[in-house]
């Protein structure tokens, strides 16, 4: 494989500057960096808040972070801070900023670009082989191109992060940090649900998540509620557990807010079943390898589908009622020819709704997380 790389670099950085589980979906060029160049350093620059995803993340040695709307002042510390330390940039995103500071980072940068020139003609200049970015790529897959430009071997490993919790800890962990909730056993059974997702457009209806709740207490699985700490989040999830009969509502352990995400995830590691939207927890299952639930409506799969553990492969195709890649089954409910649209909701806005998710029947969902686990009584998931 060809290489854009003269000698064998000592320092990189990739820069990922967007949302959480873009960071998630970065962390493949940094293992594949390390996988041909064991000895170089690799570093990430990413929004601040977004870094609990590379937590002891084997292939980073230092995460620099910036605020998402930084002060004229702290871009300009950033810069004197990166400048010039490194051998080569990975910008595989099209931003002005990513791309600045992978200017000001190192003397060779490879990245992706706008298709349109426009203002974008600087960031092509920057580049040593600037790349076209791809809107019906997956971010994975974009990444990948960005990695071949430096002669690396394919790279489709999302690594997750880990805080190192055993599952025996589980029991003291979950009675310290939801008390009042049920005795917790992650040896056991159990699924991780997380019904709320950063914005309303992307969120599956109320009715059901209450139904899938019920049928899988049923079943005799733990039951484990996610979510972020935001108070929005907080007021959803009352209003789901307040619509619950009380066997399943007592039967809930809430840990919104209350771990890490690296926490998340080693919990996660062993839950029999994760159901969740499109978001940055549905992408973290799906890395961790648990048998992983999507739930997708406006969003195009073949960008932001999630990868599964063993890497995707196969691309996600635009619209199917049901599509499987390794350990994820991505549900979608097509009522018209504009599913997957790409917009923010029906309404076109974040806090819209969306057809397309209010009428994912609950039946449906039920019946796929069904598919994942042993007959009701007899499931011996979970812990491992």
């Amino acid at each position: 494989m060809t290489s854009l790389l003269a000698r064998e670099p000592k320092r990189a950085l990739v820069i990922a500057l967007r949302y959480l589980g873009d960071v998630l979906l970065t962390t493949p060029l940094p293992r594949a960096l390390r996988a041909r160049y064991p000895d170089c350093q690799v570093d990430m620059l990413v929004f601040r808040g977004t870094e609990g995803m590379l937590e002891n993340n084997p292939d980073v040695r230092r995460v620099f972070t910036i605020a998402e709307r930084p002060a004229a002042g702290e871009v300009r510390a950033m810069i004197r801070r990166l400048w010039r330390h490194y051998d080569v940039a990975l910008v595989p995103q099209p931003g002005d900023k990513p791309h600045l500071f992978g200017l000001a980072a190192a003397r060779v940068r490879v990245g992706l670009v706008p298709p349109e020139a426009g203002h974008a003609w600087w960031k092509r200049l920057s580049l040593r082989h600037p790349l076209l970015i791809d809107e019906h790529l997956h971010r994975v897959h974009e990444n990948e191109r960005v990695a071949a430009l430096l002669g690396l071997a394919p790279a489709r490993t999302v690594v997750p992060p880990t805080a190192h919790v055993e599952v025996d800890a589980w029991a003291a962990r979950l009675a310290a940090e939801a008390p009042g909730a049920p005795a917790f056993d992650a040896r056991r059974p159990f699924a991780v649900i997380h019904p709320s997702p950063r914005w309303r457009y992307k969120q599956w209806h109320a009715e059901g998540w209450r139904g899938l709740l019920a049928d899988l207490h049923a079943r005799g699985l733990q039951l484990v509620l996610s979510g972020g700490p935001g108070e929005a989040e907080s007021r959803y999830l009352d209003s789901l557990l307040e619509g619950l009969d009380d066997a399943t509502r007592q039967a809930v352990v809430r840990i919104q807010g209350r771990l890490s995400l690296a926490e998340l995830a080693d919990l996660l590691r062993h839950a029999a079943v994760y159901i969740g939207p499109d978001t940055a927890t549905t992408h973290l299952a799906a890395a961790c390898g648990t048998p992983t639930l999507a739930l997708f409506g406006p969003t195009d799969p073949r960008q932001w589908g999630p990868s599964p553990a063993i890497g995707l492969d196969q691309p996600w195709a635009k619209a199917a009622a049901r599509q499987v890649r390794g350990n994820v089954i991505m549900l979608q409910q097509l009522v018209r020819d504009c599913v997957p649209c790409q917009r923010e909701g029906c309404g076109g806005h974040r806090g819209s709704r969306s057809d397309c998710l209010d009428q994912l029947a609950t039946a449906t969902v039920v019946a796929a997380a069904q598919s994942v686990l042993p007959p009701a009584g007899t499931a011996q998931g979970g812990g491992a």
